[in-house]
């Protein structure tokens, strides 16, 4: 097996204002795993709230490389297995996880979904991300859009803003990213018209969730609180919902076991993404036919793709049903 790599700049098609900060760019870096004729691809971002460095994933792999290249070609969870001995970045590990899901797939001439018994019907409709701006440019973005659910971003709580997007009568989440007081949470959790938004994100900072009930009316879901099968119990008091994303967990494999571990706890589930290429959403894409949520419209906010594969259109996910991932640069 050849291991390849290189660093991509994505540029954005608008600046991406989040609570975090405002991005117009986000680097990534491409892994290559090829065997014989076949190419596998997978992708992590460099994200500054997680405190990613690619360079140093880049110094990383070239002391596994001769470790990766002797291997043979295992089923992925074996290889996983492997990976988990090497005491890599959950974001390095969910790029060289979903590369060689991709690989074996092509390999095998069977796609992911078929692997692995997932339903590739009746998906999970993704949302669209409205960046953080006065309430009135946001609900303009929303009314010009031709997708069907939005995920509102939010710095700190503004009553007015909240009673403005409800009156849209529209399927709205909120992402405060960590902006939100206890005292903002307690009244959200309070308010019965909380109800109708699809779910309220990551209210607060990591490890601060102690305000929230479960029990109250914010369909509360964890993003940063949620990194792993562990977290799961410790947060079942507090949140209803969590975030799966690959590269938090470290890959398709960790991701496939916090679904099944979520849902036998109770937890409605979703499929999230970050600002990626169409190499990282088409891994995130396999897996909506076992979530109830998705919001993988990272590629959607790119403006030079460098890839084809599973992809979303207007909100709905659509698998290529090729090989692996299908992914093609």
């Amino acid at each position: 097996m050849e291991l390849n790599y290189e660093l991509k700049k994505l540029q954005l098609k608008e600046t991406f204002s989040i609570a975090y900060g405002n991005y117009d760019t986000r680097e990534a870096l491409l892994i290559e795993l090829s065997y014989l004729n076949c190419k596998g691809y997978g992708e992590c971002v460099a994200i500054d709230y997680y405190h990613i460095d690619l360079k140093n994933f880049i110094i990383r792999l070239k002391e596994i490389q001769p470790l990766l290249e002797k291997r043979t070609v295992v089923h992925p969870k074996d290889f996983f297995h492997f990976l988990s001995t090497l005491d890599l970045h959950p974001f390095l590990m969910s790029a060289l996880d979903c590369a060689y899901w991709d690989l074996f797939g092509k390999l095998e001439n069977r796609s992911f979904t078929e692997l692995n018994h997932i339903p590739s019907g009746n998906l999970a409709e993704s949302s669209i991300t409205i960046s953080v701006a006065d309430i009135e440019n946001q609900i303009r973005k929303i009314e010009k859009s031709s997708w069907n659910r939005f995920k509102v971003k939010c710095k700190g709580l503004h009553k007015d803003n909240i009673e403005k997007l409800l009156r849209l009568n529209l399927n709205i989440a909120l992402d405060s990213n960590a902006s939100f007081t206890d005292q903002d949470c307690i009244w959200l959790q309070e308010n019965k018209d909380v109800l109708q938004f699809s779910y309220l994100e990551q209210p607060r900072p990591v490890d601060q969730y102690k305000v929230l009930k479960k029990e109250g009316f914010a369909n509360w879901m964890a993003d940063e609180d949620s990194q792993d099968l562990n977290s799961l119990e410790e947060l079942l008091p507090y949140y209803k919902s969590v975030n799966i994303k690959l590269m938090k967990c470290g890959g398709l494999t960790p991701a496939l076991e916090m679904i099944i571990k979520a849902k036998e706890l109770g937890y409605k589930t979703m499929i999230g993404c970050m600002t990626e290429s169409t190499v990282g959403i088409s891994a995130g894409c396999v897996l909506a036919g076992l979530t109830d949520f998705a919001d993988l419209d990272g590629a959607n906010l790119i403006s030079n793709d460098y890839a084809s594969g599973n992809f979303v259109k207007n909100g709905n996910i659509i698998l290529s049903g090729k090989p692996g991932l299908g992914i093609e640069l």
